[in-house]
């Protein structure tokens, strides 16, 4: 069954300066239970949210299988952590994820493509191991609430023309 394993609303943007150095020290309570969505801002709280440059890749989706043991959000700066949604291959779709509290839409744009600070949070290797699996970066559609647990998924993808929707 799919779930939402984690949720991350960061309000710093902690990779700054070189990778050697390491990150800067995570703020309290940057791990949540519950995130807010605004269609076409991202997630109130966020570092990310309303920023225009930022606006087509608001929020960040990574499925866990694609991590190594032990490795969680503040590690990987991803948004949403999901088990059971193969997530990489989903550019150009809807990604539709109901918690409990009414869907949320995500137009999925591009990948997450990992960088170097991979191989200083995660480990050596890292950065080459997450290529082709390091999430995706989205664009919220609607407004709603994202809660830690079990997820209802949809993915809507556009066949010559007309949508089709299908449950995951």
């Amino acid at each position: 069954m799919p779930r939402i394993v984690q949720l991350l609303a960061s309000p710093v943007h902690r990779y700054v300066g070189r990778p050697a150095d390491g990150p800067a020290p995570a703020p309290p309570g940057e791990l949540v239970s519950e995130i807010h969505v605004r269609a076409g801002l991202g997630i109130v709280g966020d570092r990310y949210f309303a920023k225009p440059a930022h606006r087509d890749a608001s929020v960040t989706v990574i499925a866990q299988e694609s991590l190594p043991p032990g490795v969680d959000l503040s590690q990987v700066r991803r948004n949403i952590l999901t088990t059971g949604i193969a997530v990489d291959g989903l550019v150009g779709s809807v990604l539709i994820l109901d918690s409990g509290h009414g869907p949320v839409s995500l137009r999925v744009r591009r990948p997450a493509n990992p960088c170097a600070w991979m191989d200083a949070t995660i480990g050596p290797g890292a950065w080459r191991a997450l290529r082709g699996r390091g999430g995706v970066r989205c664009v919220p559609l609607t407004d709603g609430v994202l809660r830690v647990g079990p997820v209802e998924v949809r993915i809507s993808r556009e066949v010559t023309g007309e949508r089709r929707s299908h449950p995951l």
